[in-house]
């Protein structure tokens, strides 16, 4: 099969060699793209493509060369001491639109939850590649690494971002409230909402009153007066996880500067949506639980409240009672939402995504839709705009 792969390559114009396809299949030996078909592509391509202006030729036939790959990887097994398990993440199946189309859903959530529950009872052996049982590859709705479009993931890594439900416990990471880089337009952008006021105790030296004062005195009068403070109070919500993932960065330079611009903030975790309970310490998001409800009881209607999330999730997730990805919630995050808009007027959502995308995920319409079209993308210009928003 890699013989085949490294013969076509000859034949479409790459100029590879003997030499470097023995050096691919030494890394290959050692597990060094450790069972992985993206860091076999990158290997390969890093062994085998001396030129970038053979990037494209390489592309077209490793994804022509790889496609569909199911059904024969016993023999396949075989004749090559390459791992099981990395060769069988190869069956991952390259569908086009059409059979993508073809694919329906299984008739809603609840029949979603209740055909899960039967095929649980039913099988008995692990299985691959097929579009019932539940295991790798193919298009069941039950497993990893194949394509259904509304199904629940179990075990494995995301791939089409498709899963209504995920059955894992997933560990996520604390955002770094001490980033810097980058930070300093956000900065710029966040102290536009600050507001200023003198209302603490005599704490600070009047200097122009004191230089009256003595003036009109004739001897020293000294003065004193309250201390210039922040008054703007703000609360952060900040989906983690997930399809978060590549938007940490950002999240943690938002995060730094925020920090630094508000004396008077706090911050929240939640995934995907907001439901009954968040946390503050993603290493220990499932045994120290902040209530919601004490959440909306607990900081006052003044505050200003920002979300920071790619909205992007199973539309179930949102309308139903136990659509959340990661557990049962008995009220959908839709109610959550309403709740917390009708205690603070001045809300908004800042998303990581490019704008352009947002007419893809219905999740994303759905969330515009509850926030009154108060989304803005997480850039310099749409935190201006959120400002502006939160200021009126």
């Amino acid at each position: 099969m890699f013989v085949q792969f490294f013969h076509t390559l000859k034949s479409v114009g790459l100029p590879v060699s003997l030499r470097e396809y023995l050096t691919l299949m030494e890394a290959m030996s050692k597990d060094l793209p450790e069972r992985s078909v993206e860091n076999f592509y990158y290997l390969s391509r890093a062994s085998l493509v001396k030129d970038e202006r053979h990037l494209d030729k390489f592309d077209r036939v490793f994804a022509e060369h790889f496609k569909g790959i199911e059904g024969n990887l016993d023999d396949l097994l075989a004749q090559t001491d390459i791992p099981e398990e990395w060769l069988r993440a190869l069956s991952e199946k390259y569908l086009s639109e059409e059979e993508k189309a073809e694919i329906e859903a299984l008739g809603g959530w609840d029949k979603l939850m209740e055909t899960l529950k039967k095929r649980l009872e039913e099988q008995e052996k692990r299985h691959q590649g097929g579009n019932k049982w539940i295991g790798t590859g193919g298009t069941s709705p039950f497993g990893h690494g194949g394509y259904n479009p509304e199904g629940i993931r179990i075990g494995g890594k995301s791939t089409h971002k498709r899963a209504v439900k995920v059955w894992e416990k997933r560990q996520f990471k604390n955002l770094d409230d001490k980033v810097e880089i980058g930070t300093r337009n956000i900065k710029i952008a966040l102290r536009k909402l600050r507001q200023f006021a003198r209302d603490s105790a005599q704490e600070e030296f009047d200097l122009d009153g004191t230089i009256k004062a003595t003036a009109r005195q004739g001897f020293l009068d000294v003065k004193m007066r309250p201390e210039r403070r922040n008054t703007i109070k703000v609360l952060l919500f900040f989906d983690i996880g997930g399809s978060m993932d590549p938007y940490i960065r950002q999240c943690e330079e938002l995060f730094s500067a925020a920090r630094s611009e508000f004396k008077h903030m706090e911050y929240f975790y939640f995934h995907n949506c907001l439901y009954d309970f968040v946390w503050k310490d993603n290493a220990r998001r499932w045994a120290d639980r902040l209530s919601t409800w004490d959440i909306l009881h607990s900081y006052g209607s003044d505050y200003k409240v920002i979300f920071i999330g790619d909205a992007a999730m199973s539309p179930y997730e949102i309308s139903v009672p136990g659509g959340s990805v990661e557990y049962f919630n008995e009220e959908p995050g839709a109610l959550w939402l309403q709740r917390l808009l009708q205690v603070y007027s001045h809300c908004v959502w800042l998303n990581p995504t490019p704008e352009g995308h947002w007419h893809y995920s219905q999740s994303t319409a759905m969330i515009r839709h509850l926030f009154e079209n108060r989304m803005y993308p997480l850039n310099l210009s749409g935190i201006e705009q959120a400002i502006a928003t939160l200021k009126r």
